[in-house]
Order: structure tokens, then C-alpha cells, then sequence
């Protein structure tokens, strides 16, 4: 093997990015933007008679959650979309008995804001320059998006779902405010519970469709912990993908005789949808996020789960109190409504669209309500659909949104320019 063949190593890849932040991912304060107001629509989620689930959610449950059940699941009560200080739309979930919309809002700032100081640390840029070809290969060879700035992006994004998301079970704590709730799941240790216990498709996946198959436990101590049938369960999930992920490499090397690289490329769609990372980690392995792994550097134990997680809670404290927030109706007019539906009304864009499964769910969602699709391309995030309506065009984005996704009437520029990967191995 030469110095840059791809090389899987989770340790060592864990490594490499320990490196590069341990002398200071976030050396000088985080800048931190003053009072905004941000407009957001809101939007009851629908589920199913009978049932606290939507459909998606429903769907998602019973094909990759096994064996989960229905009522191990916490749903959100609302959806909402704005579009954030970067100009990017956005989609979050809360619950009406919970800690409302400013979680969602105010999370995917302090995203922004870590994201731009991260991309401002010099020191930080030249480091990841400075790495060599072996390096590189265990990044190229461990991780799903091998680029370290990208790696570190969606760490921080991974830390700010995890606050928003487990923010649907605010009722089961003693904290009572946005600050106080991430300040609690920090001293809680559930950021670290995140990552070493779920597994990476699981926590993308259900975020998106607002919904947690947790339970929360107050503690004496003020402190909050899962309970022992969460912990189980999230077990057995995580040890169920592991077990498909390998079904199917071995399925491809062992049956059809291909080599691990072929394997990989045939199979990605079905990887994605499982979890690609644990493919090739070694039969009776336990898998480890990799921000999570304890290292010896500089003369003591280093992670840098920890330092993400002090300088995320911090800065979301501060913007959660600088944020105000104006709810505008999402009704159309209703002379425009129900009129034909116009060449402009044919083209929309989903921002958040990285896969040729997305393609499949999105191109799906809209066959299902009787919408042709003429056009969906992954590489520009463009769809053309033949629409009846305007209002039809609303309800197509709304079950679109119902599967996880954000589409857009715009082109989203500043989204195209700013995008990372939607998954990483970290």
C-alpha cells in the first residue's frame, strides 16, 4: 500500500483531527452578531389517525429503526421555515409544550457563527495545509467527507441538531429556557450520550423528520440522563445498522467477488441508507465517534467533543437571548390560489438534496400526489414538476418536506456556495 492509498483507520483518523484542533480550534472568542429579528412560518405537522406519527415518520420508524417502537418516539407538534442570517432557508420542528421555534432558530445561528469563526482561524487553515499524503489517506479512507474543514463543519452542525432535536423533550427536564436547556444537556453529558450512542443515518434522518425515540430521566442533582429502555433500544438500533452494513459487503465481496472499492461504489445507495461508515469496520467492533476518542497530546488527554460542546452552548446562550422572533402567515392569497399554474411555478430548488436517494424520495413524494416530474438534477439542486397550482405547488412542498427536506422557490446561491457534506464519519 503506498502513503496515500485510502486507509480505513478510525482511530487514527480520530487522531488526525485531534491534532489539528487541540491547539485551538476556537483560539479567539467567537464573534458573536447583535439583536435580530428573524420571520419564520409555522405549520402543525399532520400525523396519521390514530397516531401521535406523520407518515414519514411512521415510514422512517418501521424500516430503519428497528426495533424501536412507536411509542419510544417523541414527534414534534410544529414545523417552521425562515431563512437565516447567511441567507439560507431552513426548516426546524418544535413542540407547542416545549421551549417553542427560538431553539431551531437560534441553534442554526451559533452554527453560522462557530462555522465563520472556524474559517477565520488562520492557524487552523495552515495546519490542515501542512498534512502529509498518510494523513490524507486515512481521512480519505475513514471518514465520508475527507476534507477536515468540511469533517469540523458538520461536527458543529451534528452538536446543533443534537440540542434542537432532544429540545422535543424540554417537558421531561427541570429547564425552563432555551440557555438553560443546552446548558443542562451539556452537564448532562447528552452531547457525548449523541455520539457514542447513536449512529450517524439514525440522528440525520429523524432530526430532519422532527422527531427522538428518547426518554429523559430528572435527576436529583438537577442533571438529566436516558432511560434504561433508551439506552437499549439505541443498542440495539445501532448494532442492527452495523449488522446490515456488514450483510452487505459481505453479500458483494464473498457472493459477487468484487473488491472493496467496487463494493463501495455499487452499493452506495444502499450504504447511505444504513450507514456507510460501519461498513467496513472490523466484525465485534464497537464503533467510536471519532470527536469522541480520548487522545495523549501536549501533555495530557484531549477530544474535541468536549471543546465543540463548551463553545457551542456558550455562544447559543448569548444569540438565544439576541434573537427575536415574528411569526408571518404561510396562506396564499386566495384569488391567487387555485390559477393555473405558470412556467415560473414549474422550477424550485431543495438545497438540502445530496443523493440519488433524495432524488428517488423527492421524485417519489411528487408521483404520489399526481405531479409529473420532468426534471430533478443533484448536482444543481434543481427540480421542474408540471404543478396545477399554486396551492398544489404548497401542499407538494409541504409533503416534501414531510419526508426531511427543505425546497425553496429560489435559487439558494448563497446555500450552492456555502454547502458541506450532509454526513461525515465524525
Amino acid at each position: 500500500m503506498t502513503m496515500d492509498t485510502p486507509r480505513y483507520d478510525r482511530r487514527a483518523a480520530s487522531r488526525v483531527l485531534a491534532g489539528l484542533a487541540q491547539p485551538g480550534l476556537f483560539s479567539a472568542p467567537v464573534p458573536v452578531p447583535g439583536r435580530r429579528t428573524f420571520e419564520f412560518t409555522c405549520t402543525a405537522l399532520k400525523t396519521e389517525p390514530n397516531s401521535h406519527l406523520t407518515f414519514s415518520q411512521r415510514l422512517y420508524l418501521e424500516r430503519f429503526m428497528r426495533p424501536c417502537r412507536p411509542y419510544q418516539v417523541t414527534s414534534a407538534t410544529h414545523r417552521i421555515t425562515w431563512t437565516d442570517s447567511d441567507g439560507i432557508p431552513n426548516t426546524g420542528h418544535y413542540r407547542a409544550d416545549g421551549l417553542g421555534p427560538l431553539v431551531p432558530i437560534a441553534m442554526r445561528e451559533t452554527v453560522l457563527a462557530l462555522w465563520h469563526a472556524l474559517a477565520a482561524n488562520t492557524a487552523f487553515a495552515e495546519r490542515i495545509s501542512a498534512l502529509g499524503p498518510r494523513e490524507h489517506a486515512v481521512l480519505a479512507g475513514t471518514t465520508t467527507d475527507h476534507d477536515p474543514m468540511d469533517i469540523f463543519r458538520v461536527g458543529i452542525e451534528a452538536a446543533g441538531r443534537a440540542l434542537a432535536q432532544h429540545a422535543l423533550l424540554a417537558r421531561q427536564t427541570p429547564y425552563r429556557s432555551a440557555a438553560e436547556f443546552a446548558r443542562g444537556m451539556q452537564e448532562s453529558g447528552l452531547f457525548s450520550a449523541v455520539a457514542t450512542r447513536w449512529f450517524w443515518e439514525l440522528q440525520a434522518s429523524t432530526y430532519r423528520r422532527g422527531m427522538i425515540p428518547v426518554t429523559l430521566i430528572a435527576q436529583p442533582d438537577g442533571t438529566v440522563r436516558y432511560s434504561a429502555e433508551t439506552v437499549a433500544t439505541l443498542r440495539a438500533m445501532k448494532d442492527a445498522t452495523i449488522a446490515d452494513a456488514h450483510t452487505v459487503m459481505r453479500r458483494a465481496t464473498h457472493v459477487e467477488g468484487l473488491s472493496i472499492p467496487e463494493a463501495l461504489a455499487k452499493y452506495h445507495d444502499d450504504l447511505d441508507l444504513i450507514s456507510r461508515q460501519y461498513a467496513l469496520l472490523p466484525a465485534g467492533t464497537r464503533p467510536a465517534c471519532l470527536a469522541a476518542m480520548p487522545h495523549h497530546l501536549g501533555g495530557g488527554h484531549y477530544s474535541i467533543l468536549p471543546v465543540v460542546v463548551d463553545q457551542f452552548v456558550t455562544v447559543f446562550g448569548t444569540i438565544a437571548a439576541r434573537c427575536e422572533l415574528v411569526e408571518v402567515s404561510a396562506e396564499l392569497d386566495a384569488e391567487t390560489a387555485d390559477r393555473a399554474a405558470t412556467a415560473e411555478d414549474r422550477v424550485f430548488y431543495v438545497p438540502d438534496m445530496t443523493c440519488k436517494h433524495c432524488v428517488r424520495t423527492i421524485g417519489g413524494v411528487l408521483e404520489s400526489m399526481g405531479i409529473r416530474v420532468v426534471e430533478i438534477d443533484l448536482i444543481s439542486k434543481r427540480v421542474v414538476a408540471e404543478f396545477r397550482s399554486p396551492r398544489n405547488r404548497l401542499r407538494a412542498f409541504e409533503a416534501i418536506r414531510d419526508g426531511g427536506y427543505n425546497p425553496v422557490a429560489e435559487r439558494p446561491e448563497v446555500a450552492a456556495e456555502g454547502a458541506v457534506p450532509s454526513e461525515t464519519a465524525v
